[in-house]
């Protein structure tokens, strides 16, 4: 099975100030406001969630095919997702832009100021999903996650008619979106993520009750924080998973992106929906256990423990089969 993960690709660029913001703020002055902060540290960090979801498949052997668009800056991060088992020639390579970045500095009170820069994302609207069939012989899922809005809107009718089946999974673009372009991102969709938050502002945004969204997908698998997911067909009872038990709770950033990936790699296989979800809230409980969103380790054995000590021997037989 070849699934195509479209979505952003971004860096990362965290810087930490050992004062106070508030303090270096003048109350008469707010209207010209002209400030430097001498930071402590700088961590670069890969992320977008196109590449996460690409980077969590690749780590479990899945051969995931990425699709978004860079800068000429790519190389270093290029090579990092190509050693990890992520297919990115059809990544889009921008002659103008910079990769997509956010900048941010947090201070001692954890106050944040943060700006992020669209950049070579913006080209992502550029990439035919036919010349990546083409390429690969053929597509069988295209998860259409969180990119250039105008990307989104192609990619999704492009896979309409073409007849790929898609996964619609709006994640940070869901807040800047209304209920029209909703309704045509997700209608006719084999799978709509979201999260419990997503999915009520998805009901109310579209004006559509949970029923009428249900008919219009094949499934509707909504992560539920610590309480795992839920997986809703029409006329199927739930199903239901939990998650492991964590080690640490680190930085929940990139926990949906790790699901994701989990699941979609369950497809590849072609294990059960249970399985599959079983499969995405292990490698999500990685990720909340790491700083950084691909800065876990995948290693075969621990995975293994930890996965059958959550849900058993036979569920662990049956994935363990597909680990390399």
């Amino acid at each position: 099975m070849r699934i195509a993960v479209t979505g952003s690709i971004a860096t990362d660029h965290l810087m930490t100030f050992p004062g106070r913001f508030a303090d270096q703020l003048v109350a008469d002055q707010l209207h010209t406001v002209s400030l430097s902060f001498l930071v402590d540290n700088l961590d670069v960090r890969r992320g977008g969630v196109g590449a996460n979801i690409a980077f969590g498949m690749g780590q479990l052997g899945t051969g995931p095919i990425l699709v978004g668009a860079a800068g000429s800056d790519f190389d270093e991060y290029r090579a990092w997702l190509d050693r990890h088992g992520v297919d990115t020639h059809s990544v889009r390579i921008s002659e103008t832009l910079h990769t997509a970045r956010f900048v941010c500095t947090t201070d001692a009170d954890h106050n944040q100021i943060g700006s992020f820069y669209t950049g070579a994302m913006s080209e992502a609207r550029l990439i035919e999903l036919k010349t990546v069939a083409d390429r690969v012989g053929g597509l069988d899922l295209v998860l259409i996650g969180a990119d250039d809005p105008e990307g989104m809107m192609r990619h999704t009718e492009e896979c309409r008619s073409r007849s790929i089946p898609f996964a619609a999974d709006f994640s940070q673009q869901i807040a800047r979106m209304d209920g029209e372009e909703i309704r045509l991102l997700l209608d006719g969709a084999t799978y709509l993520f979201s999260n419990e938050y997503e999915k009520g502002l998805i009901e109310s945004k579209t004006g559509w009750t949970e029923a009428e969204i249900l008919a219009r997908v094949g499934h509707r698998v909504t992560t539920l924080g610590a309480r795992g997911v839920r997986i809703e067909r029409v006329g199927e009872d739930p199903i239901e998973v939990g998650c492991p038990e964590e080690d640490a709770k680190v930085d929940p950033t990139g926990v949906g992106d790790a699901f994701r990936a989990g699941f979609l790699s369950g497809l590849v296989w072609g294990v059960s929906l249970e399985r599959a979800a079983q499969v995405g809230c292990m490698l999500a409980t990685l990720v909340i256990e790491t700083l950084g969103t691909q800065e876990y380790a995948l290693a075969r054995a621990p995975f293994m423990d930890r996965f059958r000590k959550a849900y058993g021997d036979e569920a662990a037989v049956e994935v363990e089969s597909y680990l390399g």
